[in-house]
């Protein structure tokens, strides 16, 4: 294949993977029925049975044997990061909060942004102070509109930051990484699993449809890891960079269209506010990528 239609092909794997996570909604909706902690921990293990099995398929379950210390340490942090993003989003959908955690991935690019002025010491340009400052003040609209900070768009957004950091420093590829960090969670998910069942909390084994819908959760976390793992290898990150706010918009639509969350005016335009803050920090991004010949990274999504 030419490299445009590498390009093309790249860029429908990469709609499908964002299309995969903006539908996320669709089915967490669907295990309304278990609590958020239950679907966390079978999400958890059934993600990892699944990678495994394609590692063995693959031939490569060997890189795991491989792993050294530090790697498995750090693969540690980013399973802790990731595994309370899910949570917390698996919550949000089932108690009928999809708008606020739309809100969170909206945000997650100004917040990675700010991680690297408080942790690693970088310096902005004024473009992009001016981005930090519209996406604080949404922040502190949205804080009034609700009455509340809006608790889980900033742990769903800091925990996803926290997460591409790790994933910039471990040595790992997506399908290895993701089994590496299922296996440092599969301790406190089967703890999580059997509680469940002792108390006489769990559903999974309840009946087929609960079964198979719990089960469900593996290959459907790991399809659209694996169409952007294909996206990424074919088109700049920068298009990539672009695509990736395909998700919260989607997530955005569900909750309004289809689970009729209420949106006021003053929601609205802390939406706005955000909206505004990501079209200045993404032009800036992909001019300075264009003049550099430099691709923007994008961290895989949950």
């Amino acid at each position: 294949m030419g490299e445009r239609s590498q390009q093309e092909l790249g860029v429908s794997f990469g709609v499908g993977a964002y299309l995969c996570w903006g539908l996320f909604p669709a089915f967490f909706g669907l295990l309304a029925f278990a609590s958020a902690g239950e679907v966390l921990a079978e999400r958890i293990l059934w993600t990892l049975v699944v990678a495994l099995a394609l590692l063995a398929v693959s031939g490569r379950i060997g890189e795991l044997r491989r792993i050294d210390g530090r790697t498995w340490r750090l693969a540690f942090v980013a399973s802790a990061a990731l595994s309370m993003n899910w949570g917390v989003y698996v919550y949000g959908v089932i108690s009928h909060q999809v708008v606020e955690c739309a809100l969170g991935y909206f945000i997650n690019p100004l917040v990675t942004v700010a991680f690297g002025v408080l942790i690693f010491r970088e310096r902005l340009r004024r473009i992009q102070w001016a981005a930090l400052g519209l996406g604080a003040a949404a922040v502190v609209v949205l804080t009034v509109d609700y009455g509340r900070p809006p608790w889980i768009a900033l742990i769903l957004a800091c925990s996803f930051a926290t997460y591409g950091l790790v994933k910039k420093v471990i040595k790992l590829d997506a399908l290895p990484g993701l089994a590496a960090e299922g296996l440092a969670a599969a301790p406190f998910a089967l703890i999580a699993v059997i509680a469940f069942a002792v108390t006489g909390n769990a559903t999974f084994g309840s009946s087929a449809s609960h079964t198979a819908l719990l089960m469900s959760a593996g290959p459907v976390t790991l399809v659209p890891l694996l169409l952007f793992a294909l996206a990424a290898q074919r088109v700049p990150l920068s298009t990539m960079g672009i695509l990736q706010y395909l998700t919260p918009a989607l997530q955005l639509t569900w909750g309004v269209a289809v689970v009729h969350e209420s949106m006021p005016a003053s929601r609205w335009a802390g939406f706005a506010l955000i909206w505004l803050a990501l079209g200045v920090f993404t032009f800036d991004a992909v001019r300075r990528s264009r003049r550099a010949q430099v691709p923007v990274a994008v961290p895989e999504q949950p």
